[in-house]
């Protein structure tokens, strides 16, 4: 039969162990909390005069039963009904409002001149830098940033007229990259 006062001498391992197993201090304490719950209620299972048995190895076997337990109730139950996974992968942006200032901006496009429609959707829709844009339009480097500029300038000034700029200063959003005038990042806002 299993005494306290062999219990209370593993405890410090336990936790060491639920530790490792749960890599989460709250969870590796619910987990001693089970395991020791189970010895004290099966200890007279426990043979402590038998040499093959030894008290942590026992315990030790309780608690990685437990969290194996555990870890298959919760991926079983937790992940096939708990919603909130299921409703962060599913919330989207507000898409009417993109598509609107994506129609307004196609629409501006129209208004401007090929060579300035053309640079603007080089560097915004291709996300072409702009070294690749002065090679492919063969021309120069100042050339392409003082054309976007004005294409830039252009769009806005067209969509103002309308009032339905989507320009967002914070520089997010639809006209980010058409209305900016710095260069786009290789990676997205």
């Amino acid at each position: 039969m299993l005494t306290d006062a062999v219990l209370f001498k593993e405890i410090d391992g336990l936790n060491r162990f639920a530790i490792k197993l749960c890599r989460n201090k709250a969870d590796a304490e619910d987990l001693l909390q089970t395991t020791l719950l189970k010895a004290l209620t099966h200890r007279e299972k426990f043979d402590q005069d038998t040499k093959d048995t030894k008290a942590f190895s026992w315990l030790s076997r309780i608690m990685y039963n437990s969290f194996v337990t555990g870890y298959n109730r919760k991926i079983r139950y937790e992940s096939q009904y708990d919603p909130e996974p299921m409703l962060l992968s599913a919330s989207c942006q507000a898409v009417q409002e993109t598509e609107v200032m994506a129609k307004e901006v196609a629409h501006a496009m129209k208004d401007l001149t090929p060579q300035y429609r053309e640079i603007l959707i080089m560097v915004c829709s291709h996300e072409m830098s702009y070294e690749d844009v002065s090679k492919a339009l063969q021309i120069p480097l100042g050339t392409v940033r003082s054309r976007l500029s004005r294409a830039r300038e252009k769009l806005m000034d067209i969509l103002a007229e309308n009032d339905n700029t989507p320009y967002n200063p914070v520089g997010k959003g639809i006209g980010t990259c058409v209305l900016r005038n710095d260069p786009p990042s290789k990676t997205l806002h």
